[in-house]
């Protein structure tokens, strides 16, 4: 791949090219690493730990405009009849 360049605006920010992005699967929110080597940077996906399961499972339920109350609602339902399914009969 030839190389591509980015700009970095006054807050530091860094704009990555699309091809890049499209290339590693990068969306937007998402964290990188950076890995400082002599006078270069590697940028990398970063592994998704809890905090980043967290904020892409609150990023979800914001976009669907789904209440805590309607997905827990959905959540016992969805249970009840996994359990139905299973062992034909209601879940104790």
């Amino acid at each position: 791949m030839k190389t591509m360049t980015g700009e970095i605006k006054a807050k530091g920010q860094l704009t990555v090219p699309k091809k890049i992005r499209d290339m590693l699967k990068l969306e937007e929110g998402q964290a990188v690493t950076f890995l400082a080597i002599g006078d270069s940077v590697i940028i990398s996906p970063k592994r998704l730990d809890l905090d980043e399961a967290r904020r892409q499972i609150r990023r979800i339920v914001r976009e669907s405009g789904l209440t805590e109350e309607a997905i827990l609602s959905d959540l016992k339902k969805e249970r009840e009849e996994l359990y139905r399914e299973k062992y034909g009969k209601k879940s104790p």
